[in-house]
């Protein structure tokens, strides 16, 4: 009788796979998990990072000290405005110049004044004055801007009696411009640019007694 055991075959309801294989599956499942986590928790990082805006540093602004200024303001002189009409002029030639009266009435009326005929003082004088009747209330502003054409000639109010022939001014005269030696036969560019002159007392010779032509120079 044949006492050997056949060779036994496969345990009934073992497994057919290898122990090695199922641990390395095993493995691999784990690193799959891990490396899916740290791949999600990069994307997660990097869209937080995008999301914050970059904040920019204001600039500074440096504020410079305020200096108030102790010096006073600038005074702008003031010129007072030409007027050439309302008012009529008569030049009266108180020099020793034949003429000189004719030609700055000349000059006068080529400025815009209305001229009426030059006549002859009944005094000589060295300074020139300008007189103006008070009654026409637009005779200080002509008789002013003869002043200022003539370099700043005195004005003042036409005493009684005037000092010129007749002894009172023409008909519809109100202003006597009184040429004395210190602007007589100068242009009125001369004139302005001259320096003015001291008064000097004039002398008067009584309005009754006749011209003394030797003193007084024609208009």
């Amino acid at each position: 009788m044949n006492t050997e055991q056949p060779p036994r075959g496969r345990e009934a309801g073992g497994s057919g796979g290898s122990p090695v294989g199922s641990v390395a599956a095993i493995i691999i499942a784990v690193i799959a998990v891990v490396g899916g986590f740290l791949i999600l928790r990069t994307i997660r990082s990097d869209d937080t990072a995008a999301s914050v805006p970059e904040t920019t540093a204001a600039p500074v602004t440096t504020l410079a000290p305020v200096i108030e200024s102790t010096l006073p303001p600038e005074t702008v002189p003031t010129t007072p405005p030409q007027v050439f009409e309302g008012a009529t002029v008569v030049v009266a030639n108180a020099s020793n110049v034949n003429g000189a009266a004719g030609r700055l009435s000349t000059a006068f009326e080529g400025k815009g004044f209305t001229v009426a005929e030059a006549a002859n003082a009944t005094e000589r004088a060295e300074v020139s004055t300008i007189y103006y009747n008070a009654a026409n209330p637009n005779a200080l502003a002509v008789a002013t801007t003869a002043s200022t054409l003539m370099g700043t000639v005195t004005v003042s109010e036409a005493p009684t009696p005037v000092p010129i022939e007749g002894g009172v001014l023409p008909e519809g005269v109100d202003v006597l411009v009184l040429l004395g030696s210190d602007k007589a036969d100068k242009t009125l560019d001369q004139m302005g640019a001259a320096p003015a002159a001291t008064p000097a007392t004039a002398t008067t010779v009584d309005p009754a007694a006749a011209v003394d032509t030797s003193t007084t120079a024609p208009a």
